[in-house]
């Protein structure tokens, strides 16, 4: 697969897949300001924003790009925001943001800077409650993240998010990807690539490989499809196994890691994945998926340990959907009243979180559903009080197992008396 070039100049068409990664980024972009600015005490919001590859920003259909989606997040999100703080009796909330973007083509930035000038002049005119100062840039991102990291270190900015979407080919190693998440306090990044880029986190030699061991004729599949450029493989076994090991590549890089792919009607050939270091934000996310089911996909199973894919077990694609929440919840029926026992049989809501959620593509109200509803469990506030809604579920409660279970514990006794 070739890497395709956007013809800014003349217009880029906006295709399929890239509208449905706007759509996505878009709303968790929403959700992430609103998160973040939520606290009543809170007076001021300070986060970088970085665009690897930004691209003119604005497709022949009139479409905004991502540094324009940024752009009109924030004014109509900042202004949501004060308009319901005014409401509720409580005092604003300003947004300052340092806007980098970058674009390896100098003739894409400068019409990226006229793109812009509109919603800039918008902000200055009519948000007095945001600030954005934007920063072009003109290099390739390998070469230029150095100089990134540093302009955001010196205006200390500790909220950052990176949205890096490639075009094709892989540009941004693994290493950058690990810096990224461990310079700052709060980072997330969306990192977008190309399925035939699969080839750099597979190994010729099986033995290099956990993931593709034992599956010698599946690697070559997987291998002749790259380097013939051939049809995408819409087969289970090319879409479980692939995922297990971009995400056996990748989960070094951050705490959090999603790694579905992006669900398209012609096959599966980019991956949109989102890394943090908080579990709040991988449940915001997964959320943010389901609202947008059938985007992306997964193929694994339901409950937790999404990623134990086994081509021998009769397994379904993960869409998101209304069908793919109620597979899920009966798998954690099962699955977390397990989990909780190898805990012992109590832990925190909190660890909870902190466990499961590089685990599940489950909606987090799915999963709460399930600690209420199981036979096996209860959900217990500070002061011993059972919970009896999901809703009302709290991070300082407890999690418990019940005395009388309906699943064997963990260890059993082999011994005749």
């Amino acid at each position: 697969m070739a890497k395709k070039d956007y013809n800014w100049q003349d217009g880029a068409v906006l295709d399929d897949h890239t509208a449905r990664k706007h759509k996505i980024l878009k709303e968790y972009f929403s959700q992430y300001l609103i998160t973040r600015c939520v606290h009543p005490m809170r007076s001021l919001f300070r986060l970088a924003i970085v665009d690897g590859f930004s691209g003119a920003g604005l497709y022949k259909c009139g479409s905004y790009g991502s540094p324009l989606i940024f752009l009109d997040v924030l004014n109509e999100v900042s202004t949501q925001i004060n308009l319901q703080r005014a409401a509720d009796g409580m005092r604003p909330i300003v947004i300052e943001c340092y806007l980098l973007l970058n674009d390896s083509k100098k003739s894409v930035v400068e019409g990226l800077k006229v793109n812009t000038a509109g919603l800039l002049g918008e902000i200055r005119t009519n948000n007095d409650r945001l600030h954005v100062k934007v920063e072009y840039l003109n290099n390739k991102f390998s070469d230029i993240y150095p100089k990134i990291k540093d302009a955001i270190n010196s205006v200390g900015y500790s909220n950052v998010l990176f949205n890096l979407d490639q075009c094709g080919y892989s540009k941004v190693n693994v290493q950058i990807i690990e810096d990224i998440m461990s310079s700052w306090g709060s980072v997330e990044a969306f990192l977008t690539f190309s399925i035939d880029t699969v080839k750099t986190y597979l190994s010729v030699d099986e033995g290099k490989n956990s993931v593709l061991m034992g599956h010698p004729e599946l690697r070559k599949e997987i291998y002749s499809y790259i380097e013939d450029g051939g049809e995408v493989i819409n087969k289970k076994d090319w879409m479980g196994f692939t995922e297990q090991v971009i995400f056996d590549r990748l989960r070094s890089c951050a705490a959090y890691v999603s790694p579905f792919s992006i669900n398209n009607p012609q096959g599966w050939r980019y991956w949109l994945m989102h890394f943090a270091n908080r579990p709040a934000a991988r449940r915001v996310y997964n959320n943010v998926l389901h609202d947008n089911s059938s985007y992306q996909a997964h193929f694994g199973r339901s409950g937790l340990k999404m990623l134990s894919f086994n081509p021998a077990e009769e397994t379904n694609m993960y869409l998101f959907d209304a069908d793919s929440r109620v597979t899920a919840k009966s798998a954690l029926h099962e699955d977390i009243p397990q989990l909780i026992d190898l805990h012992g049989d109590v832990v925190s809501i909190e660890d909870f979180h902190l466990t499961i959620y590089n685990q599940t593509a489950a909606h987090s109200e799915d999963i709460h559903s399930v600690l209420i509803e199981s036979d096996d469990l209860e959900v217990l506030t500070p002061k011993g009080n059972a919970r009896r809604t999901s809703s009302a579920i709290r991070i300082d409660d407890i999690l418990r197992l019940k005395s009388q279970r309906t699943f064997f514990p963990t260890f059993t006794s082999d011994k005749k008396s």
